[in-house]
């Protein structure tokens, strides 16, 4: 387990043992010697860790010595840093939590409608998403931002990789992002991992006419327990970060409508096929 899945489970087991106790915010923090905030904080994940106030909830709610020393280490390894760290300046801080829980991640269930999803991007066509995206930001900084997105699809080249299963509206593949020979080599690119036995690729035609999603790209992004699943939504403000059961819900129905819609990963493969040529061939053309 990595830090941000260790940092969920300790919230989650916290919670668990005060509503066993039957007590409220207040009580456990009064018994603990701790606000009521910060009772609230450690078991919504938000902020530091400090293991003595795990010990010290522990030791209000009763738990046995064997309990309490797996939850206090539990607390000491949620503070492991991830290798984001040194990209700090490249970063903004709401993609923090993407980059921990898909460090952590079993599946990634993508819905994309305008860009290839960041996972699966060559540099050439990462580099043009984040220069229109970033329009005032100096080359230097562009690079190391590219940089930090070459380094998140490392996660796919592990031993045992998360299974990621991208649905794409056919709009992705055709819009020019970069020049046409960009276009050529990210196609080709997409069509060569989805050969692979851990990615899944599937456009949504445009003949599908109206969807489930509507507008909105999302990220499904699935823990090894169930419990630990969580909804990524990214927007010009920032992201949302979506855990509750509902909001789960709604949005894994969402992807099994768009799945049953889109076309077979094999009909895929003979549509990428098909535009790479077109993309080719224009290229040829522009010389």
């Amino acid at each position: 387990m990595g830090p941000t899945t260790r940092r969920r489970q300790l919230g989650a087991e916290l919670k668990r043992l005060r509503d066993s106790k039957g007590l409220t915010l207040e009580m456990a923090g009064e018994a603990a010697g701790v606000s009521r905030a910060t009772v609230n904080r450690y078991e919504s994940n938000h902020g530091p860790v400090k293991w003595l106030v795990v010990d010290s909830l522990c030791r209000a709610y009763d738990v046995t010595d064997e309990e309490r020393a797996a939850l206090v280490a539990l607390a000491k390894s949620a503070k492991v840093q991830g290798w984001w760290k040194s990209y700090n300046d490249a970063i903004p801080g709401w993609i923090t939590p993407l980059l921990t829980l898909e460090d952590e991640a079993v599946e990634e269930c993508h819905w994309a409608n305008t860009y290839v999803p960041g996972l699966l991007q060559t540099r050439a066509y990462a580099t043009a998403v984040i220069q229109a995206a970033e329009v005032r930001a100096e080359p230097e900084l562009i690079e190391r931002m590219v940089d930090v997105r070459m380094k998140r699809q490392e996660v796919l080249k592990r031993e045992t990789p998360p299974h990621m299963w991208a649905i794409l509206d056919e709009a992705v593949v055709r819009r020019r992002v970069g020049s046409v020979q960009v276009m050529a080599e990210q196609l080709e690119h997409l069509r060569a991992a989805a050969s692979t036995p851990h990615v899944t690729v599937q456009i949504l035609p445009f003949d599908v006419g109206a969807h489930a999603a509507e507008s909105t790209s999302f990220i499904i992004i699935r823990g090894a327990e169930t419990s630990l699943d969580v909804v990524h939504l990214s927007n010009l403000s920032g992201a949302l970060y979506l855990e509750k059961s509902a909001e789960l819900e709604r949005h894994k129905v969402v992807f099994e409508y768009l799945r049953s819609q889109a076309l077979s990963p094999s009909d895929t493969s003979g549509l990428l096929a098909e535009l790479v040529g077109e993309f080719t061939a224009a290229a040829h053309k522009e010389r």
